[in-house]
């Protein structure tokens, strides 16, 4: 008995990366409403809308299609759980047209290595952010998030508020900024003063 194809694909930034992957997935024979995906998220998060709804999807039978496995996750532990979960209930896992085979040692070896090195990949990419941050930093070219208000509009949203002239919802509409946001700018003013 032959189930469906489900395809999964993610990606954390590049909306040019997603298409690709969706294209990929078409081309193995995915239809595009069975298409799953997750914008905006990384590998190392497990807690993705569309992986939930991908894995839910799956029944026995089924074939759940990656069109790599760095797609799927990038954390080892994360993918032995998503490809044991599959397993369980009778789905495969096809990561760019070949099946995933738990049950043949080799093919065990082979998804074993391409987790380690997704994960050793993720690794990389975070030691070279850190170390380019620190860099910065150092620069003094990572500055943070500006304020939205300058000093001098801080300083009026202070005296405005303090004067009792207006509700606070009329200052944020003035300020264009939400309440959190004009509280913590309130604050600010008055450590600037």
């Amino acid at each position: 008995m032959d189930g469906m194809l489900i395809g999964y694909a993610r990606c954390s930034t590049h909306g040019q990366d997603l298409r690709a992957q969706r294209t990929a997935l078409t081309r193995l024979g995915v239809d595009i409403d069975r298409i799953y995906t997750d914008r905006g998220f990384t590998g190392r998060n497990r807690d993705r809308p569309g992986l939930r709804e991908a894995l839910a999807a799956c029944r026995e039978f089924d074939t759940l299609i990656v069109t790599k496995l760095d797609r799927l996750g990038r954390s080892a532990v994360d993918l032995r759980a998503i490809a044991d979960e599959l397993q369980t209930k009778g789905t495969r896992l096809s990561i760019g047209g070949s099946i995933h085979d738990p049950a043949d040692p080799t093919g065990k070896l082979f998804f074993g290595m391409l987790s380690l090195m997704a994960e050793f990949e993720s690794d990389l990419i975070r030691a070279r952010t850190r170390e380019g941050m620190a860099e910065a930093k150092k620069a003094g070219r990572l500055k943070g998030k500006q304020p939205k208000l300058s000093a001098l509009q801080r300083k009026r949203l202070l005296a405005d508020y303090e004067s009792g002239d207006y509700s606070a919802s009329q200052l944020c509409e003035i300020s264009g900024l939400s309440r959190s946001a004009m509280y913590a700018t309130l604050r600010r003013a008055r450590d600037e003063t």
